[in-house]
């Protein structure tokens, strides 16, 4: 019952992440580009702020049940005396998985550091910038997200 609830916990985390990063990259991103920029680049700060939030408690959720579970198996294959080998698909969503929480961490941690100060500062050529270069690593760590889902399901 615990790994059901670790591995909902898991998927949920992973649908706030990965849904969001649809979200904001084909549905909110385009329509607030109809704004003035001394509109959109507050706009796009605010919600990337909360979302960020939002992704830093997924990635404590996801990285703590997928260690846990992968942890749980190998103690349950040795001890039933057999050698645990990681299955192929669960090393590929995990290598990329780090990688992508890699990725997160350059875009909260330096990419919206200079966003947040371009909106301190009403710089908005500056902040319009930030945005792109964060638009472009999203758009790298959704491809990837999609790319773990597809082999975790074909390899499955």
């Amino acid at each position: 019952m615990i790994y059901a609830i670790l591995k909902l916990l898991h998927i949920l985390s992973i649908v706030v992440w990965i849904g969001g990063m649809v979200f904001a990259h084909f549905f909110l991103r385009p329509a607030a580009m109809q704004l003035p920029a001394p509109q959109r680049v507050p706009l796009m700060h605010g919600v990337l702020q909360r979302f960020f939030s939002a992704v830093l408690v997924a990635i404590v959720v996801v990285l703590t049940t997928g260690l846990w579970m992968i942890g749980r198996v190998a103690k349950e294959t040795v001890q039933a005396g057999l050698s645990f080998n990681m299955p192929l698909d669960w090393t590929l969503m995990a290598t990329l998985g780090i990688e992508m929480v890699g990725i997160f961490g350059h875009i909260r941690f330096a990419l919206f550091k200079r966003l947040s100060k371009a909106v301190a500062a009403q710089d908005w050529p500056a902040g319009g910038a930030a945005l792109g270069s964060i638009r472009t690593w999203v758009s790298v760590n959704l491809a990837i997200g999609v790319a773990i889902i597809v082999i975790t399901l074909l390899m499955a």
